[in-house]
């Protein structure tokens, strides 16, 4: 049986008691936090006696207790202090009965540690201790939030930066870069201000390494999130969002889609009386939302995301995802938007590049240019079945020349009226066959 040299004995149980304070103040699992305590005895004995020294250190949370005992070997003749005490001095501290080969077990008090060691490498065990404490707190953070990515957060702004935005959410910094912020509302932002953001993206370390947690105003994701909030359709699955489209603090356009016949999306996400919508607009600093109800027919998906435009026709190919889209002139505005920003966003909301075009078929009643052909040839015009200025122009020369009245001269004129409704202007190549008949 091993026998114990015993040196000193002090009480521990305020050192554990400590401990356990600690771990249940930052929240850091009991066993953990004992593990680094013994890790950091373990560097302290091996910095005394030499890394072959044999130790075992036994740290008890729930008794109060720190043991520490440095096993040595019985020998004839001692060659490592560290690792063998000879027969004579081992009988010095113990009645026992000892043998060659036998373990000595010598128990090292904290106080003797210390007093080894000087106020320095106490002070290093102590700075290894916090260190590796600061190392589980930061790691415990990331992993609480590195599954929180897509949640929102409502935080206390206490720091505004140039290009950076700090917040403080459950004691816990998180971080709103100026890309992630929607664009017109920096000037409104005030310090222990509260602000609603979304968690985008967790890195492991940030600035003095703590996890680099970045907040998004500006994000699709938090537009999704809020119509969630706000909306229960969304959030018990009725309502599902397809897509989002958005310019933060602009304009966003949001493709929703009902699984229940019975419920209409957009006028769910509306609300009654647009009070649904307008909270939600509210939130984002009066960002412009238009709801587009999904339809998996891309034709007339894209027709609906280029609202308020009325579309006419639309090319797709299916392949390269582009679509040539034709409006009257009047819809091209509309259309196209401020800046590019209402083809912009449908392309972005449906995943087609689309292309507005101008429509090539736009017409005129024949009857407004009644006055210009005069009654008695117009009412020969129209027998011929010509309703349109279109189709007018459209016709043979050869033919309308036979009707009675009809002249060259006539013939270029009302077609000179027409082309300049239409913005154009005569080619030569007409003028050079009429001239020829």
């Amino acid at each position: 049986m091993p026998k114990r040299k015993v040196k000193h004995k002090i009480d521990k149980k305020a050192i554990i008691e400590a401990f356990a304070e600690m771990a249940k103040h930052k929240s850091i699992d009991r066993d953990l936090l004992q593990g680094i305590l013994e890790e950091t005895l373990s560097m302290i004995v091996r910095k005394k006696y030499g890394a072959n020294a044999n130790f075992d250190i036994i740290v008890n949370m729930e008794k109060g207790d720190i043991e520490i005992y440095l096993i040595k070997e019985i020998v004839e003749k001692v060659e490592d202090e560290v690792t063998q005490i000879s027969l004579e001095e081992a009988k010095k501290w113990s009645d026992e009965e000892y043998e060659i080969g036998d373990d000595f077990i010598e128990e090292i008090t904290l106080d003797n540690l210390a007093d080894s060691f000087g106020r320095r490498l106490v002070t290093l065990a102590s700075q290894n201790l916090n260190m590796r404490i600061r190392d589980i707190e930061k790691e415990n953070i990331y992993r609480e939030f590195i599954n929180k990515v897509g949640e929102i957060v409502v935080g206390e702004i206490y720091q505004i930066r140039r290009h950076d935005i700090l917040i403080m959410h459950n004691k816990v910094e998180m971080r709103m870069p100026r890309e992630e912020q929607i664009p017109n509302e920096p000037n409104k932002y005030k310090k222990n201000q509260s602000i609603k953001a979304i968690i985008k993206e967790v890195k492991k370390s940030g600035m003095g390494g703590h996890p680099d947690i970045i907040l998004s105003r500006a994000s699709d994701e938090f537009l999704a999130r809020l119509f969630e909030i706000e909306i229960p359709e969304i959030y018990d699955g009725i309502i599902t969002i397809k897509s989002i489209a958005r310019d933060p603090g602009e304009r966003a356009k949001v493709a929703v889609q009902s699984f229940d016949d019975r419920v209409d999306p957009v006028g769910a996400c509306v609300g009654m009386k647009g009070i649904r919508i307008h909270s939600i607009v509210r939130e984002l600093n009066n960002e412009n939302i238009d709801l587009v109800e999904y339809h998996s027919d891309p034709k007339i998906f894209i027709m609906r995301a280029l609202a308020p435009a009325k579309v006419q026709d639309i090319e797709l190919s299916l392949e390269t995802k582009e679509a040539i889209v034709t409006v009257s002139d009047d819809q091209v505005a509309l259309a196209v938007g401020k800046n590019g920003q209402n083809v912009r966003l449908a392309s972005k909301l449906t995943g087609f590049s689309i292309t507005i075009t101008k429509s090539g078929d736009e017409d005129i009643e024949l009857s407004e240019f009644k006055a210009e052909f005069g009654e008695d040839l117009y009412n020969k015009v129209s027998r011929l079945g010509i309703e349109t200025a279109r189709e007018f122009l459209e016709r043979g020369p050869e033919e309308l020349l036979k009707i009675e009245g009809m002249t060259k001269e006539k013939l270029l004129e009302l077609r000179k009226v027409m082309l300049i409704e239409f913005d154009e202007v005569e080619s030569k190549e007409f003028l050079d066959y009429i001239n020829s008949l």
